[in-house]
């Protein structure tokens, strides 16, 4: 049977009294959509990796009570590629669908990027937390579906000059563009535990973009003789990626 997966935050774990609390959305859909009773089986995790078996133990309006019988295996394993995906703004639904995809292939962390040629250009920092919450909401449910234990952080967008100034967590560094580049095989016989993507715009990158990234160690890649779009680009690059340096065969 598949599992009815739920997320709670760390912090809604009681080891002592072996409970977990499901809050609003979470506890509503428990109760409401799928009509679980008292003694239900369900499984819930913590977007940090760890997943547990639970049982329904009391339900209300917009909260839910579940014993912790055991902790489990993840429905689905991590990849063991930390992959951190980096992409520029873009408008509309294109960057929902980034996250999610993403989401779905295995990736560790999302990084929006302002870039000279981003689709889009932020209001002001609350425009820009209203689209974070939303695009980790997007990578919750993703996870959630795909079996994932783990959430991706989807951080608050980032100046390209100052991010890649500051990069030096990841062991192999790649910016992907559509000019300029060698091509990914170069580096297939490479094993990195830790990878870092950049994708452009629909614009791609400006020419001073591409040489900052060089002179911070990024190796700019072109892929094949088509122009993708950036979303497009985005999913190719995490699966191509995983492929190679991570688990998807």
């Amino acid at each position: 049977m598949t599992r009815r997966r739920f997320h709670a935050l760390p912090s809604a774990f009681n080891f002592e009294t072996k409970t977990v609390t499901l809050a609003a959305d979470e506890a509503r859909h428990l109760r409401d959509v799928l009509r679980l009773k008292a003694s239900d089986e369900v499984y819930v995790f913590d977007g940090a990796g760890r997943e547990f078996r639970c049982s329904v133990a009391d339900t209300r309006r917009d909260v839910a009570t579940l014993r912790i019988d055991s902790e489990v295996e993840p429905a689905k394993p991590e990849s063991h590629l930390e992959l951190t995906l980096c992409v520029a703004l873009l408008k509309g639904e294109k960057f929902d669908l980034v996250v999610q995809k993403a989401t779905e292939l295995g990736v560790s962390r999302i990084i929006p990027l302002i870039t000279r040629y981003a689709d889009i250009h932020l209001r002001d920092e609350a425009d820009a937390s209203k689209r974070v919450a939303r695009w980790q909401r997007i990578a919750l449910e993703a996870a959630k579906q795909s079996g994932r234990a783990f959430v991706p952080e989807v951080s608050a967008p980032l100046l390209i000059a100052s991010f890649v100034q500051g990069t030096k967590d990841a062991e192999l560094c790649l910016m992907f563009s559509e000019r300029g580049g060698g091509g990914l095989e170069s580096h297939a016989d490479r094993a990195p535990r830790s990878v870092m993507a950049l994708i452009g715009s629909e614009g791609g990158w400006s020419d001073e973009e591409i040489e900052q990234a060089r002179s911070e160690n990024f190796h700019v890649v072109t892929l094949g003789g088509r122009i993708l779009r950036a979303e497009t680009a985005a999913i190719t690059v995490t699966a191509l990626l995983q492929h190679l340096f991570g688990d998807l065969a």
